[in-house]
């Protein structure tokens, strides 16, 4: 499996990740198969978030003994601090681990959306403060709009963002060139997600032996 650098961390990170959705809904002992032989052939980054249903539970387990040669990426859709250190601290519990690699607000969708984590009492002051505890290791974002993308660059030195750079998209759309740029710019490591999506499942399509993914 070959690996890239993550930003200048001194990490190296498989290109391919495990996204933890896929043991979501699985059997324990099909969820720590599917981890084993992920680790197996190379894959050291795992990330998942609580609203893949019970993926945090399997993936947990399926970890142990594990966990040291992994990079672990979790993800929050609190857009409060609060709220986001009572899921930062849900999360580690079901995963059975004392930090993670990465914590990564979750999938952020505008403007506004940014702009409440960065605000006074938002989800950003959690993440610094887990950091400085010891509980994250890395700062991060996924989004899914591109203003928003970089408008939180622009405010807070994240190392890394988890964005949809798609073929189809980034040159036929102009969704995606700003952001890689801004990120650049910034010094800020890219995470790529849905970069092999063509489109969202037709409603009736023959879905058998796809599972966990809406496109």
């Amino acid at each position: 499996m070959q690996q890239r650098a993550y930003g200048d961390t001194g990490v190296s990170l498989s290109i391919i990740g495990f996204g933890g959705i896929v043991v979501m809904g699985a059997e324990q002992a099909e969820a720590d198969r599917r981890v084993a032989e992920a680790i197996d052939r190379g894959i050291n980054y795992f990330d998942v978030a609580p609203s893949y249903g019970d993926a945090e539970e399997r993936l947990g387990p399926a970890l142990e003994g594990k966990r040291d040669g992994v990079f672990l990426a979790c993800k929050t859709g609190k857009r409060d601090k609060e709220g986001a250190a009572a899921e930062l601290r849900e999360s580690l519990r079901k995963l059975r681990t004392d930090r993670f690699d990465l914590y990564q607000l979750h999938a952020v969708s505008s403007v506004a959306e940014a702009e409440a984590c960065l605000a006074p009492g938002g989800a950003l002051e959690a993440f610094a403060e887990a950091r400085e505890a010891g509980l994250v290791r890395h700062l991060g974002f996924s989004a899914h709009d591109a203003d928003a993308a970089v408008l939180l660059m622009e405010r807070f030195a994240f190392d890394s963002l988890l964005f949809p750079f798609n073929w189809v998209t980034f040159h036929e759309g102009a969704f995606g060139p700003q952001v890689l740029e801004k990120a650049k710019e910034r010094g800020v490591a890219r995470l790529a997600l849905k970069g092999m999506a063509r489109r969202p499942w037709p409603e009736g399509a023959d879905r058998s032996g796809v599972q966990n993914t809406w496109y």
